[in-house]
This record gives C-alpha cells, structure tokens and sequence, in this order.
C-alpha cells in the first residue's frame, strides 16, 4: 500500500510571511509581477519540500493562491462580474479582491466557522461562463517537475454554488447545469496530464444542513464527474463537523474516496458501517488542522482501532481533519516561549511530522519506528503528559469566583439606559464616529518592535505611543467626528494585546495565520485559567479622553471573539473558557467607567463565525455566548454606553440573538453588502441603535462626498436618522493615511450635507 499520509491543504503564506510582504510591494508598484510570481514559485517548492521531507504521501497543490482559493475558482470558470472585465489577468484578479478607483471590490465573508475570509464570487443567469484551468495545469506540471506526485485541489462545484451569490436575485443553484460541464471539461483536461490523476475536491458545505433540493444534486453531479476518465481518482473531502447525509450519497456514486473530519466531526463514525460495505477509501482526518495543541496519540491510535475494525487498513489513509492553513507554519521561530508551554504544541510543519508518525505506528506497529520517530514519539507522551499535570493550568480562584457569579446582566432597561445617555453625551442624530483603529503606521511598528526586543525602554516606547495619540486626536477633532477613538497604536492586534495581559493566556513570536489576502493575524492560545492581574486599557484611553471635550471611546475585544480568535485549550469546555473571559472584561468595564469613561465599545467581530454549522448545536452556542456577552458588560452604569461591532456576517437567522444580547448601539457590515443587513433589522423591529458601515475599509479606494451621501440616504430609506450613527464598516488599522483622511473628511462633510437636508424616515 503506497498512500498511507495525508495533508489536505497546506499554509500558503510562507514561513516568515514571504508572500503578504511580496503581495504589498507588488501592489505598492514596489516590485513587478514576475518578482511576485518567483516568490509564489520559491514558496511552493519550499512548501511542497516540507512534506516530502516528512514522508508524507499525498501533497497538495493548486492549494496555494495569491489571495483566496474561491477567488481562483471564479476566475477558473469565467465567473468575473461585469465591472472587471475590462481588466486583464493579474489586475483583473487583484481588483476583483480590492476593488478600484471605479469599481467596488467583491463582498468578502468567513470561511465557514473559521476566521479565514473567501472573496463571495457573483453570479448571474446573463453571464457566460468559460474555464480557465492555466493556473491548475501551471502549478501541477511545477510539481512533477519538483518530483512531486501531486493530487490536484479544487473546490467543489456544489460548495462554490453554495457559497456564491447571485447579483440578479435568482438561486445560485439554478445555474448548477451551466457550472457542471465546465468541471467536466476540466477533469478531461487534467486526465491527459498523467497516467493516474488523484483529485481532491472539496465540498465543505456538505457539512451543513443542506435542503434536499441541495442533496439531491450530489449523486448527479459525482456520477459525471467521477466517470470523466478512467485515470482519475476523485476524493470527495469535507470538514469542520460531520456529513452524514452527504457521505450516504456519495458511497453510491463512482468517487474513488471520501474525507472525513474525525476531530470536529465525531458523528462521521456513524457512517463506518456503510463505508466498510462499499469500495472507498476512507481518508481519516485524525490531526486537528484547526488547533496548535500536540496530538494526543494515545487517543488517535485508540480511534484508528475503531475504524479498523471496520474498515480494512488498507482502505485507511491517515489525514489532517481540514487544510493546516488554519494553524501558523512551524515552531521553529518560537525562540522566546516558555519552554514548557512550546513542547506542548505543534504547528503545521510540526502536524505533517505527527500524521506521518501515526501512520507508521498505525500501519506497522510502534516497535517498527526508528530511532528518531521513537524519541518523537516519547517527546508527544511527555508533552501531552505535562500539559494535563502542570499546576500553571489551574486557578482554584478563578473558578471559584466564575462559580460563584450571581450578577449577569447590567441595570436598566434599553428604553432607560438610552435616555440618560442622550442626555449625559450629547451627540446628534446621525452621530458620526470610527470603529476603533487608526493606521499602525510604520513608525508605530517599529516602536513596538523596537520596545519589545528591548532596544528602547518603556517609558520612550510610551512617550512615542502617546504622540501617535495626539496626532489621531487631532486629526478627529480636526476632521469633525463626533465620538472619537485613541487610535489603538498600542495594540498589535485586538485578540492578542489582550491575550498579552490576561494569565491563561499564551503569544507566540511568528504564529502568523492568513486571514485574507495578505492580512495575517497571530491569534493567542489559551491554556490556562483566565484571570485580569491589572487593568489593561484605561491609562491608554483616559490619557487619550484629556486631549478632548468630545466623548472618547474605551475599546475592548468581547469575550465570544476573544476565544474564537485564540486557539483554545482542549481539556474544558470553550463556553467555560468564555465564561472566565467574560468576568475578566467586566473588571475592565468597571475599571473603564470609574475613570470617566462614559462610551465603551466591546467588539464582537468573530460572534457569528464560532457558530456551529449544524442547527441542532446553535441553542447552546447561543445561550452560552449571549450570557458570556452580558457578564462582561454586566458592571457597565445605566449612563454608561455600550456598543458593539460585527464583522462580515448575515444577520437573518440571529436577529433575535442579537437583540437579545442588549447593546446600546451596534455597528455593522453594509458597504460590500447594499442595505440588505439592514432591512433585517428593520422587519425585526430592532429598536438599539445601529452603526452600518458607508464605506468599505478593505479597499485602498477613496469613497467621495456624493457616494456617501447616496449611501446614508439609503440608510435612511430603512431606518430612522435618530436611530443611526455614521462609520466606516470595520477598523483602519490595515489602510494608510493617505487614504484615512480624505475618506472620513468624505463622510463627515456627507453627513452634514444630510443632516442640513429635509429629513428622510423609514
């Protein structure tokens, strides 16, 4: 038996972040094109060498991509909305991303329940599609070259219906029979590339609960697709939770294989029986490709027993659950962790290490291993063995106070708590403000660096961190914004700053994970007990509220986005993780307010991504992540403004959780998205006040007077002027000034022109 390991996908990033440095100059105009294209070509040889030098048998490519891997599929089979196609090529692919000086970029939303991004391709009844298969073809002859018998990644046909969006109002999946022959077409195409051709294709949406209209075109679509040529072996992949429904259909379809997620999809087992009575191979997805902690290898070897008892080994392929662009790229650069804590977690390089291990084991026996994969071996029981039994995971205080809460919610009814506020802030009908960040300027960066590897001391690094204050202050009340925000230029990232001073939290020094494009985050990881030794924000902000008269806003990260951003301990449950969260922040609302804070913003970004993909699990998720949102405001005074923020997410089916979780004012998403998001809360009769975003951040363009002011007044035909406040759609951290400036001038100077207009109410 020759295939034994498993990746499904692989980091794309590189190691040191080589492709988003590339990507930005690129863009910059710093470098050309074919500079861009040799560092893509360096990082997947790189790439590809890692697992070949870990006896991986099954390597990936068309896996990488220059910005998302939907995007890439989009432009495969001609999907390219009509405002681009002008463009040629590289500019066209990257406009599409972000958008030009005329066109607005492609709306972008979360990868399933993950904190990665997918561009949304747009679809209609009038376009026409044609495939383009060059890049597939290009990267897969790259790796043969390389010595790599590579399987081939796509993204299947029913899960690029599922996640698209159709701009002309029809159901994507009305045009399946205009897509279907193009995939046709390209696996005839890739057939003629070699004898044997192995395709994994990934249908992540059979994890979902799909409508049976949805279900009845799997067995059409894989019976084609599978009988396009002898030579192809079709693996049909999913993961992130089970498929049970999908995977019955499937076995009784020509696909050589399926994957399964083992990890964060247990019920998967459920369908072993049917597996071992039909003629697949099952690709076991064993290895979390979503967490960072050391495989248990104990357990995993326990698990594989059971499906070897059902299935024959030989029909077994050892598999990561998912693609390891979920985890950062390798330990090796973790020079400054605590060494206790580094032994026990592994990155993705570390993963390909632990599958291939799992496998000899698994396939040969342990007393089969060699030297080096016996002490590898002993290292991941030692390891595992530490984490369960070190007394820095515990906090007998900790949860003793969690058990003890008898307070979860805070004083007053919204009707109440609105009033004195107006009334204590002062701010006018469509109050204009920014979600929270400010460009982190080069300058800025580099005093944090610097600061960090003790180049300067703290009090320079401060005196500098309070400059860029000032000059952000300045520029607000220069600019005419109502409620103002210090900037956060001492914040690397609104997850781990935080994780940085909470105990049970653990920071990682190059734990860089992809987000989108070229934006790469490095999430903290939770170990322990949480607890708040000190508080974390108000020097920062109360330094910032004495530069103005003007209301300063207090930013903290909410406990629900917290633990979705970090990757978190496995040995408790995460709705008590977020529990111990929750009563840390709610020290720091206290803290906050008693300094003369009086508008408190707890973003809740990630609320919507941690929920679960199946319905039967979303009740608890949301009884857990609405009381833990409650706790952490639970101190805030009536006179005391909470607000909220929400990244990219559709609102149809949380509405009620939403309002539910009673914060004054929330802002959100519209400017990819049209006022759709809105209308929701209109029909619910949403009676907070709301923030839409009029401006979309993610792009470097300059939206002008007029476009806003259309904009606001389409605000303004759903809901009224006294219930709505003016920002950007998400924070600026990511843009540059040159942009910054004459975009929130833009918005301001709009919301004058509407407010000096007759008024216009829903």
């Amino acid at each position: 038996m020759s295939k034994k390991s498993y990746i499904v996908g692989f980091p794309r990033i590189g190691e040191q972040r080589e492709l988003k440095r590339a990507l930005e100059s690129y863009w910059s105009g710093s470098s050309s094109l074919e500079e861009l294209q040799s560092v893509a070509r360096s990082l997947r040889k790189r790439h590809w060498d890692y697992q070949v030098n870990a006896s991986i048998d099954c390597i990936s490519s068309n896996d990488f991509s220059l910005y998302d891997n939907m995007l890439d599929t989009a432009v495969m089979l001609g999907a390219i909305p009509a405002r681009f196609r002008h463009l040629h090529d590289e500019e066209r692919y990257f406009a599409m991303a972000r958008g030009t000086d005329e066109a607005v970029a492609m709306e972008m939303t979360k990868w399933f329940n993950t904190n990665y991004h997918y561009i949304v391709p747009e679809l209609s009844n009038e376009d026409h599609y044609t495939l383009n298969a060059a890049k597939i073809i290009e990267e897969y002859r790259e790796a043969k070259a390389h010595g790599i018998n590579t399987k081939i990644n796509l993204i299947g046909p029913i899960t690029f219906l599922g996640l698209s969006k159709r701009v002309d109002r029809g159901e994507c999946y009305e045009l399946h029979s205009r897509i279907l022959p193009l995939y046709e077409e390209l696996l005839v195409l890739l057939s003629a590339l070699d004898e044997d051709i192995t395709l994994q294709i990934d249908e992540p949406i059979f994890v979902t609960d799909l409508e049976p209209k949805v279900l009845s075109l799997i067995k059409p679509t894989y019976d084609r697709l599978a009988s396009c040529a002898s030579n192809l072996k079709l693996i049909v992949t999913t993961y992130f939770e089970h498929s049970n429904e999908a995977t019955k259909i499937l076995l009784n379809t020509p696909i050589w294989g399926v994957g399964l997620d083992l990890v964060h999809g247990r019920e998967n087992l459920d369908t072993l029986p049917l597996i071992a009575g039909s003629d697949k191979q099952l690709i076991a997805g064993v290895v979390d490709g979503r967490n960072i902690w050391r495989n248990d290898i104990t357990t995993t070897l326990a698990l594989l027993d059971v499906l070897a008892r059902e299935i024959p080994k030989e029909r077994i392929t050892l598999s990561t659950s998912c693609s390891l662009l979920h985890t950062p790229f390798t330990l090796d650069y973790e020079e400054k962790m605590d060494e206790e804590i580094r032994s026990w977690l592994s990155y993705a390089v570390e993963k390909l290490d632990e599958v291939s291990l799992i496998a000899r084991i698994f396939y040969d026996g342990e007393e089969s291993l060699k030297s080096k994969d016996q002490k590898l071996l002993q290292s991941i029981k030692e390891s595992n063995q530490s984490r369960k039994n070190s007394p820095i995971i515990h906090d007998l205080r900790v949860q003793e106070r969690v058990k003890g809460l008898t307070k979860f919610t805070r004083d007053g009814v919204y009707e109440e708590r609105i009033a004195l506020q107006k009334e204590h802030l002062g701010y006018p009908e469509l109050a204009t403000t920014t979600i929270g960040s400010f460009p982190q300027t080069p300058q800025v960066r580099k005093a944090r660096e610097e600061y960090k590897k003790g180049l300067i001391e703290r009090g320079q690094y401060e005196e500098r961190m309070r400059e860029y204050i000032d000059e952000c202050v300045s520029f607000q009340e220069e600019c005419g914004l109502d409620i103002l925000v210090h900037g956060e230029p001492e914040r690397n990232d609104m997850v781990e700053y935080f994780g940085e001073q909470l105990r049970g939290y653990g920071f990682s020094s190059n734990g860089w994970v992809q987000s989108y494009g070229s934006r790469c985050v490095k999430p903290p990881f939770i170990y322990g007990d949480i607890s708040r030794p000190q508080p974390m924000t108000t020097a920062w902000i109360t330094y910032a509220q004495s530069l103005t008269s003007k209301p300063m806003k207090g930013m903290l990260t909410g406990p629900v986005t917290m633990l979705n951003w970090s990757f978190v301990r496995d040995d408790l449950g995460r709705d008590e993780v977020s529990k111990q969260i929750a009563v840390a922040l709610c020290d720091e609302i206290d803290d906050l307010q008693k300094s003369g804070i009086s508008i408190i913003q707890v973003d809740e970004a990630a609320f919507k991504e941690g929920y679960p993909l199946r319905t039967a699990r979303i009740k608890h998720y949301e009884s857990w992540a609405v009381r833990d949102f409650k706790i952490a405001v639970s101190s805030a005074l009536k006179e005391t403004q909470i607000h909220t923020h929400m990244c990219y997410s559709q609102f149809n089916d949380i509405i009620g959780t939403i309002e539910a979780m009673d914060a004054d004012v929330i802002s959100i998403e519209t400017a990819r998205s049209g006022n759709e998001l809105l209308k929701i809360f209109r029909q619910a009769g949403y009676r907070q006040e709301i923030g839409p975003g009029v401006y979309d951040i993610h792009s470097p363009r300059i939206p002008g007077v007029e476009e806003m002011v259309e904009q606001i007044q389409l605000l303004l035909d759903v809901l009224p002027r006294e219930q709505l406040w003016i920002n950007p759609d998400c924070g600026l951290k990511t843009r540059k000034w040159e942009e910054v400036k004459p975009s929130l001038y833009n918005m301001v100077e709009a919301v004058r022109r509407v407010r000096s207009s007759a008024p216009k109410s829903a």
